[in-house]
């Protein structure tokens, strides 16, 4: 249901077209940059050090993860927010179904759309891969990192959306807590925190920054799927607290 409901409006087409011409942006600017470079060191005889990981593949990923933090708001704001504003979430609460499935079917409906505006970037990295001999191995964990970090984020927006019925306030909390949270992991923020070194280890920032640079580290997997697992839980909690009333 959820995902045809995406996928039979705008919301979906909207997205990945959106997706797509950004990270079109985004790469063909760290392209140009890195071929540019590349003939500069050329002429000039020097032996500069051009990896297509480092100066194309790692910038690029790291402005798909900015730019998610607009896009799963997006993606999840209409999913609670939207069953509470038109009524239908007593309906759905009703239904001969358990409240984690519900949770976890929208949950999954968000995340596969994710995966397909993802998706929109095969054709780029494709490019990259016939016309130069990028390393294929930090680019499969760097979008490890991007998906293991979106599915967090959608965990965290999707729990906005169920405290609300307004889709606009969804959107708006959920952008500014997931800014808040990569914030976290910055050292020019953390380092003006007290034990902020300790409260940056729970920002996404901190575990992907690894991630996107090829390295793969069990800790970091660890902590999305645990976060998503905590913010899912919220989520049923959040339902669940409609009956109590």
């Amino acid at each position: 249901k959820e995902i045809k409901g995406y996928f039979s409006s705008w919301i979906a087409w909207i997205l990945m077209a959106f997706f797509a011409l950004v990270f079109g942006w985004f790469f063909y600017s760290a392209t140009a940059y890195f071929v540019s470079r590349s003939m500069q060191a050329t002429l000039m005889g020097g032996s500069f050090p051009m990896n297509m990981n480092e100066w194309i593949v790692r910038p690029v990923l790291m402005n798909v993860s900015v730019i998610g933090l607009f896009l799963i708001p997006m993606i999840t704001m209409r999913l609670f927010a939207e069953e509470k504003r038109s009524g239908t979430i007593e309906l759905l609460m009703t239904s001969p179904v358990r409240d984690i499935e519900i949770i976890l079917g929208k949950w999954w409906a968000a995340m596969l759309l994710y995966l397909s505006i993802l998706a929109m970037s095969a054709v780029n990295v494709a490019v990259l891969f016939i016309v130069g001999q990028p390393d294929w191995r930090p680019v499969l964990v760097g979008y490890l990192g991007l998906i293991l970090q979106g599915g967090t984020l959608l965990a965290i927006s999707a729990f906005i959306s169920t405290t609300t019925r307004n889709q606009i306030i969804a959107f708006i909390i959920a952008c500014a807590l997931g800014f808040a949270l990569i914030l976290l992991g910055f050292p020019f923020i953390y380092q003006l925190l007290p034990a902020g070194e300790l409260v940056s280890r729970f920002s996404p920032y901190s575990h992907f920054v690894s991630l996107y640079r090829g390295v793969l580290d069990l800790a970091d997997v660890v902590y999305y799927l645990t976060a998503i697992a905590f913010f899912l839980f919220l989520n049923i909690r959040s339902i669940e607290s409609r009956k109590w009333a």
